[in-house]
């Protein structure tokens, strides 16, 4: 878009957009909120010089219809008219900048403080509701006011389609879809909750693509054509974190650069981490896309190259970047804080990981526990005492160490309930009663543990009470179930058991009953 004699720079200074990154809402770092303020000065510098080059072009423009009225008399006619729309749009772009700026105090030499412009200024004023407020509503309507300015001096010749296009897609005002799918106004979606500082550097990033079209439409009256790839509209601020993920309370580290997207720079060969990327499937607009497995938790590198031909010869850039591989969120964590108990007595099985570090880099301790195999999984065997506390540590990518502990109380294994026949009150013959099996089973427990009964008691009403050893009736308890009548409720108490294959006693065992029919 730059002709004559201008310098290098000032053929490239014709636009810059700023790209917001939608991650930065409302608590902004101050090296970010510094970014954007060196972007707003970048801003205000470039649109100085696009005035002063369209400027010169309306100026070239009007010697060219004193030379030769019949082909530029009428050129100029509209150029003063689109000079006029542009005109008053950028200064009441820049009036809506001076009222934000106008709440903040300058430094001595003129500069905004940055880092405190961290809070969004407009959403009283501009909004009300859902909706727009009056301010809001007469943005808008000086957005419509100069594109429908601007659409009506240059009509719909097949020459201005590119720059209406272009009109069109920067200055639309229509509601916009976020990233999950729900309508935003316009303003609501570029502007609503956005630090000051952004929403300033944002103004100014209209301004200059108002100046910008001015240029395109002075170009074209000249008979010019519009140098797209040295134009700053194909820039964009891009922001290049240290690494592609960040713990909660770690700090972010990056920068913030200018990058632009260039049709006519074709590479001739990219490899990425020793494979040959297929340009034919991945390469669009000067832009590859990259298309590959993460691989394990943890953090990776990005390496390669990109070739292209200049005079002749290959010359290649490299590529180094990197990423983290988080585990996949596919299970919630829930806990019961007065719930988290181990059990004496049994191995209780545990999974014991830390969020984003893989289970390799996880190491866990504490008075009975033992890995069980797999990573990431433990059995624990509490000892004596009330308490156990499981202490966890981590080692991030960076290799700093992260750490965590969680208390568990002890419990024994509660009482089982004692069971003859296995019903806690059976009834049968005196018969049945005889050849019956005292048994012991834990109710509703979540491990599942064989249970031996060493001993019982056994008492039938008006006999006296026999001590049974092992599990089944032995002759003396035999002789007063014999001695029973029917009716009656024979009790089977004082039920002793133990864990099998274990010396470990359990609690008091609950008594079971049999009726004699």
């Amino acid at each position: 878009m730059a002709g004559g004699k201008l310098t290098p720079r000032q053929k490239m200074i014709n636009l810059m957009y700023l790209v917001f990154i939608a991650m930065l809402a409302l608590n902004m770092s101050k090296e970010v909120l510094t970014a954007f303020g060196l972007m707003n000065e970048k801003f205000e510098t470039a649109n100085t010089n696009q005035k002063d080059y369209n400027n010169k072009l309306l100026g070239a423009l009007e010697t060219k219809a004193s030379d030769d009225p019949t082909r530029f008399a009428e050129a100029k006619k509209k150029a003063d008219q689109i000079a006029k729309a542009s005109n008053d749009f950028y200064n009441y772009l820049g009036g809506i900048k001076n009222e934000i700026e106008g709440g903040f105090e300058k430094s001595e030499d003129g500069k905004l403080p940055y880092e405190a412009m961290d809070k969004s200024t407009i959403d009283e004023a501009w909004f009300a509701g859902d909706g727009y407020s009056p301010k809001g509503k007469e943005i808008i309507a000086e957005f419509d006011k100069y594109k429908n300015a601007i659409k009506a001096v240059i009509g719909n010749l097949p020459a201005y389609q590119p720059i209406v296009k272009e009109l069109e897609a920067k200055f639309t005002t229509s509601d916009i879809k976020d990233g999950e799918g729900v309508n935003k106004k316009y303003l609501d979606y570029h502007f609503k909750g956005f630090p000051a500082i952004a929403t300033v550097a944002k103004l100014g990033a209209i301004q200059n693509d108002v100046k910008t079209i001015e240029a395109g439409v002075y170009n074209v009256f000249m008979g010019n054509t519009l140098k797209e790839a040295a134009s700053f509209k194909n820039y964009q601020a891009i922001v290049i974190p240290e690494k592609s993920a960040f713990f909660a309370g770690e700090q972010f580290k990056g920068k913030v650069v200018l990058g632009r997207y260039d049709k006519s720079t074709v590479p001739t060969k990219v490899v990425v981490n020793g494979q040959e990327v297929d340009l034919a499937k991945s390469l669009v607009d000067g832009q590859v896309n990259l298309g590959f497995n993460t691989g394990n938790v943890g953090e990776h590198d990005i390496n390669g190259k990109f070739t292209f031909m200049e005079e002749g010869k290959p010359v290649d850039i490299d590529i180094k970047g990197n990423y983290v591989v988080v585990p996949k969120p596919n299970s919630a964590t829930i806990s019961a804080d007065k719930m988290n108990v181990v059990y004496r007595g049994v191995t209780n099985p545990m999974t014991i990981s830390f969020a984003g570090i893989s289970a390799d880099k996880v190491s866990a301790a504490a008075p009975g526990l033992v890995k069980a195999g797999k990573p990431g999984q433990y059995n624990m065997n509490p000892g004596s005492g009330r308490e156990v506390t499981i202490n966890v540590t981590g080692t991030l990518p960076d290799g700093q160490k992260v750490a965590d502990k969680k208390t568990f109380r002890i419990k024994d294994i509660p009482a089982p309930q004692g069971k003859i026949r296995r019903d806690v009150a059976a009834k049968g013959s005196k018969a049945n009663a005889e050849i019956s099996t005292i048994t012991a089973e834990l109710e509703d427990f979540d491990f599942e543990l064989g249970i031996d009964v060493t001993q019982f008691n056994i008492k039938v009403p008006g006999q006296p009470t026999v001590v049974v050893n092992g599990s089944k009736m032995d002759d003396r308890a035999k002789g007063v179930i014999r001695k029973a009548s029917r009716g009656d409720i024979i009790v089977i108490s004082e039920i002793k058991t133990k864990l099998r294959g274990s010396s470990l006693l359990l609690k008091k065992t609950t008594p079971c009953t049999f009726e004699i029919q």
